[in-house]
């Protein structure tokens, strides 16, 4: 609650730093009512929720419309109003709820007497609260000038005037000190006559203090002090204490006196040489500190809400240490020894950058290419390969962003559809901080937005429906998402309702998608297919959530483009898991070349689990085998395959979960984590297809991978093995089952690469 009451407090100081108005007074009504939440005086209730929500997106509105057009057209005072009414009543709706929220020092008024006659238990309280808080300020002064001790004053403090006031400030843990005490330092220039600081002025705003400094200050009494400091953000916590007799402590009565006057009679250079000192920072650090911001927020007797930690929300640590690192280094003190960690990069500079790189790889793979066929050798090349490699890396890693770029909207779209449903909903997401390319993260966002949709809207049952079912009421969605190799695996669970194979086979026939014979056929699985299918929906009736069966099949489909897959597991009654396979960086894949009837194709090394002769394919009732330890292989013959492929026969057969195993007796181990203790690995399958790169007459057979799909390959010859740029296939051959894009060889050849699930 504090972050959240921080950021809306942030909001209103900024936006009435840069005289946008309208935008700090909502902030206000929302700070107010998060200050309530916080204090304990108003629980959080989904109907507070939904204003707050309510709130965020009128923000943001707002703020869109100021960065468009430089204004903010929207009008928020009708919400203002209902915030204001929250905050005050706890409730919204009630006759007055038009009058409500005059002024903001009204308001903050009426919540302070809110607050403190809920929580007061003497009559006193509600009979002058002012003067019980001038009371509890003393009483505090009192209390503390018996534990603290007043340090020695710097000498600066000798021409303060009586009474001084020492407060011990307390910044705590910054990521910009130098900023934070400079902000203070001017709130001490505007509401008080003069002032001293241990460290100086010049150390403080160079950040060189260890969270906490000494204050004196001049004309005041400690309450005031510690009223004015309190107000500001940047101070962590702070006592006020009053200094018994002289400053410096040695002048007398007279000698005081004298210097008040001398004091009062030239009072401005006493206030220049802190102002001097603040005027010596970086100007770019104190932009948003107007003195004006003071007068903008007279109302609520702040003097300071330009916060130096604006940022919170809405940049990275990059801005930060970079203002970190400038303030240090601007001073006068000694340089920090800070580095910065990051900067920022627009991301057509990435993409531009990976395009470098696509093209470094294809000349590469020309220029060995071409020194082959010269029969020459070049280490050098080898030393490129290297740093091709190395480049090739590091500018995948640069487009790799957390799935928290796109799943952290999702708690808000969860609770917004369950709402409207008149569901509740236990919503839980985990494995956010995995990492995914950021073309894969930005297409998939709307696939997982449909998912999730589809498990609160058919998946979860109505609360009463739960219950008769002897379920928990609160139904659990959770969105997961984990690293596998070269993959990552994203799915949708729900607690729901599942699907019944056998509605989904009625359902298919009434709708025309299959004959009554081919789905009395299907497996399950087969059944729960059917949910990909165009215009194939679950839902008894239309909502404006789904329902129209328009989108699984969109889903599926934008899964294969990325080079991914998606399934379905369901248990009837007891819920259903809908489950992404998707790869961690696109583009740039290293694929194995094999001979098809003299032409040359690709299959993505990530998919292959073996390659072997094909000496021990048998025939079990009719179809082609290979065995494997225990199980049993389908032999694809691509030359049968690919001479015309049949659209109805893309169907992905259903991945198995099974851990890889070792590679067999005569094979090769394109996987290194699955191959046994002195197996060949990948890096030897490409000296194994140059032993076995000539056609046999029994040919060879590429075992993919079983949790990929549960098959072998049969080619004519293994050829070679090479990392290429991967174009996926776009208009009318997008989506052709059996291939995912093509490669554009060194010499200008292009080879399709296969899709080995959908062939």
């Amino acid at each position: 609650m504090d972050d959240v009451f921080r950021v809306a407090h942030t909001l209103k100081g900024n936006a009435a730093a840069m005289g946008y108005d309208d935008v700090s007074d909502f902030g206000h009504a929302l700070e107010d009512l998060l200050d309530a939440v916080r204090q304990g005086e108003r629980d959080v209730t989904p109907e507070l929720m939904d204003l707050l929500f309510e709130g965020v997106d009128t923000v943001e509105a707002m703020v869109d419309e100021i960065a468009d057009t430089g204004d903010a057209s929207t009008d928020p005072s009708d919400l203002e109003s209902r915030l204001r009414e929250m905050e005050e009543r706890g409730t919204v709706g009630g006759d007055e709820g038009d009058g409500v929220g005059t002024d903001d020092a009204g308001s903050d008024d009426a919540g302070s007497d809110d607050g403190e006659s809920d929580e007061a238990a003497d009559a006193d309280l509600d009979a002058d609260e002012d003067a019980d808080e001038v009371g509890a300020d003393d009483a505090e002064s009192d209390g503390d000038a018996s534990d603290i001790s007043v340090p020695e004053p710097p000498s600066a403090a000798a021409d303060l005037s009586g009474p001084v006031a020492y407060a011990d400030v307390t910044v705590g843990e910054a990521k910009m000190p130098g900023v934070d005490a400079a902000l203070v330092l001017q709130a001490l220039d505007e509401q008080f006559d003069a002032h001293a600081t241990d460290p100086d002025p010049e150390a403080l705003e160079d950040g060189e203090y260890d969270e906490r400094f000494d204050a004196f200050v001049g004309g005041t009494e400690p309450e005031v002090l510690a009223e004015g400091l309190e107000a500001l953000t940047q101070v962590e916590s702070m006592t006020a204490v009053a200094v018994e007799g002289p400053a410096d402590g040695d002048a007398d009565a007279a000698g005081e006196e004298t210097g008040a006057d001398a004091t009062s009679d030239d009072a401005d250079p006493v206030e220049k040489p802190a102002a001097d000192a603040a005027g010596d920072a970086p100007d770019d650090e104190f932009e948003a500190a107007d003195p004006e911001q003071a007068d903008s927020e007279s109302a609520d007797g702040e003097s300071n809400d330009a916060d130096p930690e604006s940022a919170d929300g809405e940049s990275d640590d990059a801005g930060s240490e970079s203002d970190d690192a400038g303030s240090s280094s601007g001073g006068s003190g000694p340089t920090s020894g800070d580095e910065i960690k990051s900067i920022r990069v627009d991301v057509d500079q990435v993409d531009e950058l990976y395009g470098l790189v696509e093209q470094l790889v294809t000349s590469r793979i020309k220029l060995r290419r071409e020194l082959e066929a010269a029969d020459a050798e070049s280490d050098t090349l080898d030393e490129l390969d290297k740093l091709a490699s190395s480049l090739q890396d590091t500018a995948m890693d640069m487009r790799l962003i957390p799935f928290s770029q796109v799943s952290d909207s999702f708690p808000r779209l969860v609770r917004d559809i369950s709402r409207d449903l008149d569901k509740r909903i236990d919503f839980e997401i985990e494995g956010d901080d995995v990492e995914l390319d950021r073309t894969i993260l930005t297409e998939m966002r709307d696939p997982l937005v449909h998912v999730l949709r589809n498990a609160v809207d058919h998946g979860i049952e109505p609360p009463a429906e739960r219950e008769a079912a002897g379920k928990d009421p609160t139904g659990h969605v959770e969105l997961t998402a984990e690293r596998e190799r070269d993959h990552v695996i994203i799915e949708v669970t729900d607690d729901g309702g599942g699907l019944d194979p056998d509605q989904l086979r009625d359902k298919a026939v009434d709708e025309g998608v299959k004959s009554r014979e081919a789905v009395e056929a299907m497996e399950a699985d087969e059944a729960y297919d059917l949910v990909f299918h165009p215009g194939f929906s679950t839902a008894e009736e239309v909502t404006d959530v789904s329902g129209r069966g328009v989108g699984m099949d969109v889903v599926r489909t934008t899964a294969r483009d990325l080079d991914g897959s998606v399934s379905i597991e369901s248990e009837p009654g007891e819920g259903s898991t809908v489950r992404f396979r998707l790869p961690v960086t696109v583009a740039i894949v290293k694929v194995m070349f094999v001979d098809v009837g003299g032409t040359e194709y690709g299959i993505p090394i990530k998919s292959i689990a073996e390659v072997a002769r094909a000496d021990d394919v048998e025939e079990v009732h009719g179809n082609e085998v290979v065995r494997h330890e225990d199980d049993l292989y389908p032999v694809v013959r691509l030359n049968e395959r690919l001479g015309e492929i049949d659209p109805s026969a893309a169907e992905a057969s259903p991945a198995a979960t099974a851990d890889e195993t070792p590679a067999a007796d005569g094979g090769v181990a394109v996987d290194d984590e699955s191959a046994a203790p002195g197996a060949p690995g990948p890096d030897d399958a490409e000296n194994a297809a140059e032993g076995a790169g000539s056609p046999t007459d029994g040919g060879m057979l590429v075992r993919i991978r079983e949790e990929t799909r549960q098959v072998a390959l049969h080619c004519d010859g293994v050829l070679d093995q090479e990392e290429v740029v991967v174009k996926p296939l776009d208009g009318p051959l997008s989506g052709t089952p059996g291939l995912s894009g093509t490669a554009v060889l060194g010499d200008g050849d292009v080879v399709a690469v296969l899709d080995v699930v959908s062939l």
